[in-house]
């Protein structure tokens, strides 16, 4: 897509006036060299004629000028904001597997450099066809006065042309190649904010990690936009060079001229000096045009790998399903670290409304890649999955996924609780909070916590709070009780799992608490991707007792 047709696609009917007035502003802007050089070559008796039109046309111009800036500047901001919704509709249609692979630091480099980049084009746009409007009206102007020097004129812009052209390719390839960089500084800049207690903790590392990975990203980009930049301001001064020569061969040329085209020279030499502004308002937009460039073909590139996943969005919500079944189900991916494919499966198995399922084994065994197949984050690469005894199909998968709740180790705590940002579930979300004993730390008003700032075993109990306020039929817990005391680990097994068992929900809970197993209905334990056992729990004897939370009845929460 065009930078033009993305401004267009913002606006038509808005577009179309934001560039009459620029074009306006132009043809106003040629039409002042014409009446400023007659101006110069009249008699003083028809000075009086042209004031009255050369004020008309520079009210004109400026009240155009204004229009068009404004309206592209409103114009870019448009296409700012549905740059960046159609970007994150296209996170949300996506499979999680893309996400996984694209990388946040390529998307958040998208929706934050390459849409600005644009944006900053359509504010600078009207600048540019303003000022390309006036060169060629004024060029037309000089056409006019003298073809033979015009032609000298052109042959000379042309030169200036070509050396520009040289230069193009390689300002775009290194402004795309700062881009690539950047998205690498984004995900070191990342590290840097989510490894600050680590860093702070160990100088050294601190030192190497700011001194090699940091300092080199920032190196690569400022390295390949400097090049970029510096070429943009060769063929600046080499334009500005062809431009002082035009001056100069207007200038002097009264020594070859007859005396009777002295108006002829000092309408080129007016004319020049006038292009010299709209000339450098040219030069100075063609960085944003460039890098707008680089941008839409980086934007263009993220949006096709952000492929939308075949899903059927017209359908009633589907009843809570019986049975999940996985059959044959396998999925593989690179491990960097190891350097080989880790393959998960086949597996079999089978989740009942009303189970709870622990999932147990070491680490880098599969549990949760497991987890994320189940939930159909990720689609079996093997096998299927059947609800009901009905295969779950491609298209099948969107609404496959509503049937589940999780808490994810990296899970995302939002502010508002999107199931009910009206409020609504606000009493019962408080309920749950003052069970939690988390009611002195926040609350939920008008559907959102008053805080998150909390550590993250308590974000982790407010996360619970939300999940269960979604009210799926399936809920699947990886490693949530690994940051929290032992009083409320024993509160989360012996208290939260058999209240939401009891309500028909199927639990599945990827735990290493093996003091806790005797609490699952079925075991389904992984090595190396495979399953090696599944079976039923065997009771425990005599558990040793974990601290006790007095709460309030379980029913209070609910």
């Amino acid at each position: 897509m065009s930078l033009i047709a993305i401004l267009r696609r913002a606006s038509p009917a808005l577009f179309a006036a934001a560039l009459a007035a620029a074009l306006l502003c132009g043809v106003g802007g040629a039409a002042l060299v014409m009446l400023i050089n007659e101006a110069l070559n009249a008699p003083v008796e028809r000075l009086t004629g042209l004031l009255a039109p050369f004020a008309a046309i520079a009210v004109a111009v400026m009240a155009a000028q204004s229009a068009s800036w404004a309206l592209f500047a409103h114009l870019g901001q448009t296409c700012l904001a549905r740059l960046r919704l159609e970007i994150a509709e296209a996170i949300l249609r996506t499979p999680y597997r893309n996400l996984e692979t694209i990388g946040r630091a390529r998307i958040r480099s998208a929706l934050a450099d390459d849409a600005v980049n644009i944006a900053n084009f359509g504010v600078g746009f009207p600048v540019l066809v303003t000022n390309v409007v006036v060169v060629f009206g004024a060029l037309g102007y000089l056409a006019w006065l003298s073809l033979g020097i015009f032609l000298v004129a052109l042959a000379l812009i042309a030169a200036g042309s070509f050396g520009y052209h040289l230069s193009h390719r390689s300002v775009v390839d290194h402004l795309r190649r700062a881009g690539f960089s950047q998205d690498k500084l984004y995900g070191d800049f990342d590290q840097l904010l989510g490894g600050a207690k680590e860093l702070k903790l160990n100088e050294a590392k601190a030192r190497r990690f700011l001194d090699r990975d940091l300092a080199a990203a920032i190196a690569a980009v400022r390295r390949d936009r400097a090049r970029g930049l510096a070429l943009l301001s060769l063929s600046d001064g080499w334009g500005r060079f062809l431009f002082m020569f035009l001056i100069g061969m207007a200038l002097f040329a009264r020594l070859w001229l007859p005396q009777e085209n002295a108006g002829v020279v000092t309408g080129y030499v007016v004319a020049f000096l006038y292009l010299m502004g709209p000339l450098e308002g040219v030069l100075a937009q063609l960085p944003y045009v460039n890098l707008a460039r680089v941008a839409i073909g980086r934007i263009e590139g993220v949006l096709a790998e952000l492929k939308a996943e075949p899903a059927d969005l017209s359908g009633a919500p589907a009843a809570a399903p019986r049975t999940i079944t996985l059959e044959g189900v396998t999925h593989g991916y690179f491990r960097e670290r190891e350097e080989d494919v880790f393959t998960l499966g086949p597996i079999d198995l089978t989740l009942p409304a009303g189970e709870t399922l622990f999932i147990v084994g070491g680490n880098g065994s599969g549990k949760t890649t497991l987890a994320k197949l189940l939930t159909g984050l990720y689609a079996p690469e093997g096998g299927r999955i059947l609800v009901d005894g009905v295969p779950v199909g491609e298209g099948g998968r969107h609404a496959y996924r509503q049937h589940f709740a999780a808490i994810y180790p990296d899970f995302q705590l939002f502010e508002t609780l999107l199931e009910a940002a009206d409020g609504r579930l606000d009493d019962r979300a408080n309920r749950w909070l003052a069970r939690l004993q988390l009611d002195h730390k926040a609350a939920v008003r008008g559907g959102a916590f008053t805080t998150r700032d909390l550590s993250q075993g308590q974000r982790k109990r407010l996360a619970l709070v939300a999940a269960c306020l979604e009210d799926k039929p399936v809920m699947v817990f990886d490693e949530w009780a690994a940051d929290q005391d032992p009083a409320f680990k024993e509160v989360f097994y012996r208290e939260v799992l058999p209240e939401l068992k009891a309500s028909g929900k199927a639990l599945v809970v990827i735990t290493h608490d093996d003091r806790y197993f005797d609490l699952a209905d079925r075991i389904v334990k992984l090595e190396g991707g495979r399953v090696i056992s599944e079976g039923a729990s065997a009771p425990r004897s005599a558990p040793a007792p974990e601290p006790s939370l007095r709460l309030a009845p379980w029913r209070a929460a609910s």
